[in-house]
C-alpha cells in the first residue's frame, strides 16, 4: 500500500490499483454523508481531482494517486456509505484504476513516511 500527501492510498496488483482515503482522512472529515465517484472508463492523470466526499464537517476533493483508466467503482458505497468511515483502508475503497504508468507507484509515500506526515 502506498500513500499520497493528500491522504489517498493505493494498493496495486497486476496493473490494477484500488484507491481510497486514509484512516486519518476519514477521522478528519467526520461522518461521510455523500460520495461522488468517477465514471468508469474515465482516464485521469496522477494528482487530478477524481472524486468528491462530503461529510458533516466539510467537502473534500479526492485526487488520483496515479495516471490511469477508472475500471470499477465501489458500488457498495451507494447503499453503505458508512463503509468509508468504518473501513477506510479496506471495504471503504472508492475506485479501481488500470495503471498507465506503473512507475508512478514509486513516487508515492510508504506507510512509515505517511505516518510521519500525519502524526
Amino acid at each position: 500500500m502506498r500513500f499520497t500527501d493528500s491522504h489517498e492510498w493505493i494498493e496495486a496488483e497486476g496493473g490494477i490499483g484500488i484507491v481510497g482515503i486514509t484512516d486519518h482522512a476519514q477521522k478528519e472529515l467526520g461522518q461521510v454523508v455523500y460520495v461522488e465517484l468517477p465514471a468508469v472508463g474515465k482516464t485521469v492523470k496522477a494528482g487530478e481531482e477524481v472524486a468528491v466526499l462530503e461529510s458533516t464537517k466539510a467537502a473534500a476533493d479526492i485526487y488520483s494517486p496515479v495516471s490511469g483508466e477508472i475500471v470499477e467503482i465501489n458500488q457498495k458505497l451507494i447503499d453503505f456509505i458508512h463503509l468509508i468511515n468504518a473501513s477506510a483502508e479496506a471495504d471503504g475503497w472508492l475506485f479501481k484504476i488500470k495503471l498507465l504508468k506503473p512507475q508512478e507507484m514509486d513516487t508515492l509515500l510508504k506507510k512509515e513516511e505517511y505516518l510521519q506526515l500525519v502524526l
